[in-house]
């Protein structure tokens, strides 16, 4: 019998399980805390539900964790781990501990197909999507194993607390709760997986999951507007999206999801999607790349880009991670810190993100994994330089 993974539903996919086995709604509420609140691995943990339910259960379904390959944790306290997704694929996971929150950054898909030059995931081509149970499981898996590390109570839920104005939150279990903040800046685009993303998000959110707010469970896009279009209805939570140019050609060439969905048809949908959001700005993430993106004109031109859309924005500048393929650079310091006041000046408030990570490659654009290069993307580009040098007309001859 092939077992079910309990993973895989939000809380009203597993009410309409437990339907299956002939139980009440309240059984899945009382399941659905032992899994997400409590972490329990065994049903016989389960004590506060039937004999005869947990036996049912046992030969019915199961909390499928994802293997670990790897951990690693970082001189800066940063822990990448490297899940196997089976056929040869594997998916990092990164915590990020700070003294204010515990942020971690989950995958969505093994590989990715949107192909980003200066992102070593888009070098490795796109397996496969994730299912809703394996993008759970790296936040199970974490919250759980960092919890018993640091020896911390599970989490309850207590209806007469709050955090940020939502219900449910315990404020002492919110002091327990290791991972406060949700970032779906892994590996993979998140829109390109909406089926299996929209009910993990719902995980996350629920009071009696993780009882994240909508504010502190972010989805990164490179601009699927369509899929943007879509989750401002059915789960609009905090957005930030891949910018990294302030025009459509330089655009198409760093990220060439613009080919399809350029500047001006992105930016309008982001500003529809503010009036649904928890946030009233969109996070605009730019790899800063030396002498690509990163010159005085082109801050000017995401200036006049924000205000000519009119969308409130901040903007993160991310200093570029290199890796091998890439055939970038980081642009220096000093040119990052020049960009983000000029932007600051111009009122966009911009911040520069801090590197973490790096020593153990879980860095911002760093998640490969063992990187194949299916896509064949360095070599492509490299053909593509060849092929440029040969086709350039002579230099005309100086004139006497």
């Amino acid at each position: 019998m092939t077992m079910t993974n309990l993973l895989d539903f939000d809380l009203d996919g597993l009410a309409a399980y437990c339907e299956q086995l002939g139980e009440k709604r309240f059984r899945a509420t009382q399941l659905f805390r032992w899994i997400h609140q409590r972490g329990a691995r065994d049903f016989s943990q389960m004590t506060d539900l039937a004999k005869s339910l947990r036996d049912k259960l046992a030969t019915r379904a199961t909390m499928a964790a994802l293997p670990v390959i790897s951990e690693h944790t970082s001189a800066d306290g940063t822990v990448k781990w490297l899940f196997d997704v089976g056929d040869g694929n594997a998916i990092e996971t990164v915590f990020i501990p700070e003294d204010d929150r515990g942020t971690l950054c989950v995958s969505s898909q093994a590989g990715c197909a949107v192909g980003c030059r200066f992102c070593s995931t888009g070098h490795q081509g796109f397996s496969r999507n994730l299912s809703t149970g394996e993008i759970l499981a790296q936040l199970w898996w974490a919250e759980h194993t960092l919890r018993e590390r640091f020896r911390l109570q599970a989490v309850s839920a207590d209806p007469r607390s709050t955090d940020n104005g939502k219900p449910g939150i315990p404020l002492a279990g919110a002091a327990e709760r290791v991972i406060t903040n949700v970032v779906m800046m892994g590996m993979g685009e998140p829109l390109q997986n909406y089926r299996a993303l929209v009910p993990a998000l719902k995980v996350m959110l629920d009071d009696h999951g993780y009882g994240l707010s909508r504010r502190r469970v972010t989805v990164s896009t490179s601009g699927v507007v369509p899929m943007m279009e879509r989750l401002m209805q059915d789960c609009p939570v905090a957005m930030a999206v891949s910018l990294h140019a302030p025009n459509d050609p330089l655009r198409d060439h760093l990220v060439p999801l613009n080919k399809k969905y350029p500047l001006a048809e992105l930016l309008a949908t982001c500003k529809a999607y503010l009036a649904h959001a928890p946030r009233d700005f969109i996070t605009f993430e730019y790899c800063m790349l030396d002498g690509v993106n990163d010159q005085p004109e082109h801050a000017q031109q995401l200036i006049d880009l924000v205000r000519t859309h009119d969308v409130r924005c901040k903007f993160n500048l991310i200093p570029f991670n290199p890796f091998p393929a890439s055939g970038l650079t980081r642009s220096p310091h000093a040119v990052v810190q020049a960009f983000g006041r000029r932007l600051n000046e111009a009122g966009i408030v911009t911040t520069v993100r801090k590197t973490r990570g790096d020593d153990i490659d879980a860095a911002c654009g760093q998640l490969a994994g063992d990187v194949k290069d299916r896509t064949r993307a360095a070599s492509r580009m490299a053909e593509r330089r060849v092929v440029m040098m040969q086709t350039e007309p002579a230099p005309r001859a100086a004139r006497p």
